[in-house]
């Protein structure tokens, strides 16, 4: 992931739990009730994301002042690393399915995901998310990694509750060769792209 031009400026940070992917909002409503990313930094002029985590995901987001390199990263193909916490004992026959593709709904539509590495994993070494999820009492709880090369509106989310395990947590953890590395919820940190 290189640009060519010297004069753009380059983040990434640890999005947090509860936190919109947009530096402000225009809607005086919407700017009253949500967070955005403006109270986590002074981001320069003309920043925006590269791709999008929603309000209830959290981890790695990436910032730039270049459209050019968001459109690239965005329509590339480029891996995203997820780490889910899913509701329940994944069995390996839902985790076959998500690794073959299945449909998804997508703006009223059936969607076929593409083929994507998905496997068990142990609990990953995170920081703790600000809001509390249900404890063990409500039952097992297990983690996955989901690495994908699209990123359609919640598909994480939708692939998991498709196969039987809805998603409790949703940490990106790895664009690309970018990794969230050990940044804490709000930190940003200015990178070289």
């Amino acid at each position: 992931m290189t640009t060519t031009t010297k004069n753009h400026i380059h983040y990434k940070l640890y999005k947090p739990y509860g936190i919109i992917s947009q530096t402000h909002s225009n809607d005086k409503r919407q700017a009253r009730k949500k967070r955005f990313l403006k109270e986590l930094f002074d981001f320069p002029e003309g920043i925006m994301p590269i791709g999008r985590l929603d309000e209830k995901s959290e981890g790695l987001l990436l910032m730039t002042t270049d459209g050019k390199l968001s459109d690239t990263i965005n329509r590339s193909g480029i891996e995203k690393e997820y780490y889910a916490q899913v509701d329940g004992a994944i069995t390996d026959e839902a985790i076959a399915q998500l690794q073959n593709g299945l449909k998804i709904g997508l703006h009223g539509e059936k969607y076929n995901t593409q083929p994507c590495v998905a496997k068990k994993i142990e609990v990953p070494n995170l920081p703790d998310r600000n809001k509390k999820i249900r404890d063990s009492r409500h039952g097992p709880t297990s983690w996955i990694s989901i690495i994908l090369t699209e990123g359609k509106f919640r598909q994480v989310r939708k692939m998991t509750s498709a196969v039987g395990f809805p998603t409790l947590r949703l940490v990106r953890v790895r664009i690309g060769d970018i990794h969230i590395e050990n940044l804490q919820p709000g930190d940003v940190e200015k990178i070289a792209l």
